[in-house]
């Protein structure tokens, strides 16, 4: 991939809460997930784990924990993302790598036609989702991504000019 196409997959994702019914095959769910896999982390410790949610009574339970529960539910795979505490170092650079994986994931579902979007109001029942997913304690949930068909295209978002984005100080 050309950088050039890269910015474009980047300038082109957008958030997507509104799918069809057509299922999602395993091997897509695959590639989000070694994507993830493979996001940069300090001391490469890794520190990320994932869920699969395809079930649609455990999909009906999380959808209960957020204002987004209609996306939830509509969404035909859910994968929420954890952070292992025991494999964290430092808790900044541990939870900016799980911002590095749910971007790669994010990409990744792009790039192969899918939509997505990242949950993180539902870290308000963090352990309640926890509970639903019948998980330790030693996980504690960064973000649910909902995906699946997009039933919608060509949203729009914008952005500031990088202008009012650099700050002085540099050379």
């Amino acid at each position: 991939m050309q950088a050039a196409q890269l910015l474009e997959l980047i300038k082109t994702r957008r958030s997507v809460r509104k799918f069809t019914d057509q299922p999602v095959d395993q091997a897509l769910i695959d590639g989000i997930l070694e994507a993830g896999r493979w996001a940069p982390s300090g001391a490469n410790n890794q520190a990320w784990r994932f869920v699969v949610v395809r079930d649609p009574a455990l999909k009906e339970r999380i959808a209960q924990c957020t204002r987004y529960g209609a996306v939830v539910k509509a969404a035909a795979v859910l994968i929420p993302v954890f952070i292992h505490k025991p494999s964290m170092y430092h808790e900044a650079k541990d939870h900016q790598a799980i911002g590095a994986c749910l971007q790669n994931m994010l990409l990744m579902t792009h790039a192969q036609g899918l939509g997505a979007v990242w949950l993180g109001e539902i870290l308000a029942q963090a352990e309640r989702v926890r509970q639903i997913l019948s998980l330790g304690p030693e996980l504690e949930l960064m973000a649910v991504l909902a995906l699946g068909w997009p039933a919608a295209g060509n949203q729009k978002s914008q952005r500031l000019p990088l202008s009012e984005l650099l700050l002085a100080g540099g050379d």
